[in-house]
């Protein structure tokens, strides 16, 4: 009779245990949702708050774009539709942060010069090359990312309105950026300019940077690279372990089509074109890589880290819990603001500027 006494207490316990458990899992667990996106636990609500709102359906709804070799005017069309939607999200930012955006030329390029709220001149500015896969947005509806680091900064962030693609191809692009780049030179020194770009802005920006070394141009102080798109071609190992997962990148029909228009495949391992393949053995500014572990550049990112670290250059790859493509620029996210107090951080240590 002890032994039944024993043995019931004992699956008593075990079952109230294994409730308890349950109990717990429940209260800790975030339920996988029908849309396909994983939302962890481990991100802030404000980010899981986004994440479900979207879906793989719609991503791969909107992943559809034109060849390479499309009419101009089918591009165009694209262009403006992307151009009319960023454009929406803009008057709250400016609302909230209150600062002064004017319209600039450096030699014959255009740009967009953003000044935080009771800006103070200073001799340091950071230039800024946007994203938008190379063939979306003009400079002008690009400050979800300019606005809140000039407000962090303090400083001047100036916008390269570079001529997007299909209209033209990386070697123009990266012309105009450094044709910018040295008008700005006129001005400030090298050593007081920091540059950065996001998506296809970083891979503009590290191709421009080793062009501006090979073409002995003096170099910035420092280079910030958000979830770059550092090799056009679809080879690293995330594009591929991610590939059902990433809640904004589609590579077939959407950046394929992107890197097409960009520059033709044949031009693919340029290290203009992708500064993976670049010989950092030479000269290039201490860098800083930010990318989030849900998108499908994540390898390009490790990859571009490796090769610096491994030519003994100082650069920090900063990776981010649950974040996807440029999540940077969704400045009410905690997330975004930890971002862009790093990037400030690492720029004002290159800029001599105090923290």
């Amino acid at each position: 009779m002890k032994i039944k006494f024993k043995m019931k207490h004992m699956l008593f316990s075990f079952i109230v245990l294994v409730f308890i458990s349950c109990e717990n899992k429940e209260e800790n667990a975030v339920v996988e949702p029908y849309n396909g996106i994983h939302l962890p636990a481990t991100i802030s609500i404000e980010a899981r708050d986004m994440l479900s709102n979207w879906t793989i359906e719609g991503r791969n709804a909107g992943a559809q774009l034109p060849k390479a070799n499309a009419p101009l005017e089918v591009w165009k069309k694209k262009q403006d539709e992307a151009k009319n939607a960023a454009a929406k999200s803009l008057p709250k930012i400016v609302e909230i942060y209150k600062p002064t955006i004017d319209t600039v030329f450096l030699g014959t390029i255009r740009a967009i010069d953003v000044k935080p709220k009771n800006y103070k001149k200073s001799n340091k500015v950071i230039i800024y090359v946007h994203g938008g896969a190379f063939v979306f947005y003009p400079a002008d509806v690009t400050l979800l990312s300019s606005i809140p680091l000039a407000d962090a900064s303090g400083l001047r962030i100036i916008t390269i309105d570079y001529t997007l693609s299909p209209q033209a191809k990386f070697n123009q692009i990266l012309d105009e950026v450094i044709q910018a780049y040295k008008e700005l030179l006129k001005e400030y020194k090298a050593e007081n300019i920091a540059i950065y770009g996001d998506s296809a802005g970083g891979s503009i920006t590290a191709g421009a940077i080793l062009k501006m070394r090979d073409l002995k141009i003096n170099l910035p102080s420092s280079v910030v690279l958000w979830s770059a798109w550092l090799d056009l071609d679809e080879i690293g190992d995330t594009y591929f372990t991610l590939k059902k997962t990433d809640p904004n990148l589609v590579y077939a029909n959407f950046l394929e089509n992107c890197a097409e228009a960009y520059a033709p495949r044949t031009e693919w391992k340029n290290p203009y074109v992708s500064p993976v393949y670049g010989d950092f053995s030479k000269d290039f500014p201490p860098t800083l890589i930010q990318v989030g572990s849900k998108e499908i550049f994540l390898s390009n990112s490790i990859r571009m880290f490796r090769q610096l670290k491994e030519n003994n250059k100082e650069v920090e790859l900063d990776v981010y819990e649950g974040m996807w493509h440029v999540w940077q620029g969704h400045y009410p996210l905690p997330e975004s603001k930890m971002a862009i107090k790093n990037t400030k951080n690492f720029i004002f240590k290159h800029l001599g500027q105090e923290i």
